[in-house]
Order: C-alpha cells, then structure tokens, then sequence
C-alpha cells in the first residue's frame, strides 16, 4: 500500500461531506489541500513554513496562515468559526497532537470530522520524530478521555489515520 493512501481516504470523506469550512494543520506541499478544493466552501491551511503557502492554490475560497497552529488558534478564538472537517497533521508529537486536538476542538461542529495522520505506525522506525513521532500515543490518550463528547476510530495502516467525530448525541438530526 501507498504510504499516502490517507490523502484519496480524507478526499472521499470530503466528497461525501462537503464541509462548510476545512481546516489543515500541517500543509507540506499542499497536496492534498489543493484536492479538497472542490469539495469544501471555505478552506485554510496553516503551517509555520511560509513556502508551503507558495504550493496552494490561491483562490477565493482558500486562506494560507503562515504561523504555528497555537497562533492560528488564538486567532479563532478572537473571530470563531465553526469547522466541519479539521485535518491534524502538523508536529507528530504527542504533546503537539493533544494541544491541537483540544485547541480547536471547540471550533469543531456538532458532528464535525477532526482527522489526525501518523496515528498507527507500521514498525519502530515509523517512529521516528521526522515520521510518526509519537503521536498514536495522543490518539490512545484521547480514547480513553472521549466522555461521550467524540467518538475514534483508527485505521489501522501505516502510517494511520484517525477519524474523529464530534457528537454528543448518535445520530446528528437529534442535535439540531
């Protein structure tokens, strides 16, 4: 299997989705920011490296924020927006994986999809700080802490992908 594969898996989730507002945390080169284009409303990228914003698509539905993902917080909660789908993928640290999750966490909608990659990997080498890092250990962490406010499921391919989702009720029409 690809070591990308996550990148078609979150694109068909947002084909079907459609999210209002997506957010991705950790942009690289864009390549999967630049996909998702035609699927979402409203799209930001954020990444602490200003090249990475030199790979995107420049539209009038997407936004580059060149800082870290702490500033880029901070700045919602200055003017709120409400995130239907939220890609994690920034530091692999746990400590950086479990600050992001509970940063915009609260920006997440009823029912809203938050995706963390590197959640799963494959062998001890995956886990090295320029791959994986530690960031399953965030995803264990943040199981065992759901108090019904999300539920997790991790697929379970290296490199990983975790699917969050928002609730406290099961089905989304008995929130509205």
């Amino acid at each position: 299997m690809k070591i990308n594969w996550h990148e078609d898996f979150i694109l068909f989730l947002a084909s079907i989705v459609r999210p209002k507002v997506y957010v991705e945390l950790g942009l690289y080169q864009c390549a999967l920011f630049n996909r998702v284009i035609p699927f979402a409303e409203t799209l930001i990228g954020v990444d602490i490296n200003g090249e990475a914003g030199q790979h995107m698509n420049i539209l009038p539905n997407t936004r580059f924020f060149h800082g870290t993902t702490q500033a880029f917080a901070k700045e919602l909660s200055a003017q709120p927006l409400q995130i239907d789908m939220l890609f994690i993928d920034a530091d692999h640290s746990r400590e950086a994986v479990l600050q992001d999750f509970h940063d915009f966490f609260p920006y997440v909608a009823p029912h809203g999809l938050i995706l963390m990659h590197d959640s799963h990997p494959g062998n001890v080498e995956m886990m090295d700080s320029t791959l994986c890092g530690t960031a399953y250990q965030a995803i264990a962490e943040l199981s065992q802490a759901a108090n019904n406010a999300y539920e997790m499921m991790t697929i379970p391919i290296s490199p990983g992908l975790t699917i969050c989702r928002k609730r406290q009720q099961q089905l989304s029409w008995q929130e509205m």
